[in-house]
């Protein structure tokens, strides 16, 4: 067997008993990793599709909060009608 033989069969050696097991290892560690992520997303998209459906009736309690302004408002305003009336049948009373 020549030098050049020699070297080529060692550099063969080297790599079937070295570069490529560790090449398969670091591919599955690889795949483990993104298989991983796939996983998490999958996690995450089913989460998010819950607080997309927790927050979607979120602007009918926007238009409840302003319908209640009103109905505050109407009522303040009915709250006073009925103070002045009572007021008047007081003194209407003090008078009979």
């Amino acid at each position: 067997m020549t030098t050049v033989e020699w070297f080529w069969a060692a550099g063969l050696a080297l790599t079937l008993l070295v570069f490529v097991p560790l090449s398969v290892i670091l591919l599955h560690r690889l795949w483990r990793a993104a298989r991983s992520i796939q996983l998490y997303a999958r996690d995450a998209l089913t989460a998010a599709a819950g607080i997309a459906g927790n927050t979607a009736l979120i602007p009918a309690l926007d238009a409840t909060i302003a319908t209640t302004t009103g109905i505050l408002s109407t009522a303040t305003d009915i709250e006073q009608k009925l103070n002045g009336a009572t007021a008047e049948l007081a003194r209407r009373a003090e008078r009979a």
